[in-house]
């Protein structure tokens, strides 16, 4: 069945439709998710937050040749609650002291996706998003608004911001490391 003959069914209660929908989207929503949220623990809530509104609300879904968006959107916002539940059971335990961390002597795409985790982890969950939207799904900014429910004044700013505090964040580290690498 085609799509919007899926979605059809699944608005009628068919759970057999809702899967063949969601099947095939659930691994890249969990890679939306992880990457916005840095925790694959809360990325698999947010995900299922998202299914079981998708779920409930499919029926308020307009234009069924817009359900990748529209699953993006509802994924966004549960990442954000699932950021403001997190931020409150957060624990500050550090599994390795940093002098257990790997040093120089490891390749430079290590310590590179190492500080860029670190960047994102001080990003906030909007600033998050448009990063992963923009630069991880390839989406463009008229994309980005559109999954993130916001207007393209707005994703263009908050791209805008992120790439600073990304650059900020990143930065002094970089720089430090710099002196190793080279």
């Amino acid at each position: 069945m085609a799509d919007e003959e899926l979605i059809r069914a699944a608005a009628h209660g068919d759970r057999d439709a809702f899967a063949a929908l969601a099947g095939p989207r659930i691994d890249r929503l969990f890679a939306t998710a992880t990457l916005i949220l840095r925790d694959r623990g809360h990325a698999e809530d947010a995900v299922q937050e998202a299914l079981v509104r998708a779920w409930r609300d499919l029926r308020t879904l307009r234009e069924p040749q817009r359900l990748d968006a529209w699953l993006r959107r509802l994924l966004v916002n549960a990442c954000r609650d699932e950021s403001r539940r997190g931020r409150r059971h957060e624990s500050n335990i550090r599994l390795l002291p940093d002098h257990d961390r790997p040093t120089s002597d490891s390749s430079n795409a290590l310590a590179d996706r190492d500080a860029i985790d670190r960047g994102l982890r001080a990003l906030s969950t909007d600033h998050r998003a448009v990063i992963v939207h923009q630069y991880y799904l390839g989406l463009s900014l008229p994309e980005i608004a559109d999954a993130l429910d916001i207007p393209i004044g707005t994703a263009k700013s908050r791209l805008h911001h992120a790439r600073l505090a990304l650059r900020q964040a990143i930065g002094p580290e970089s720089q430090r490391s710099e002196g190793h690498i080279a």
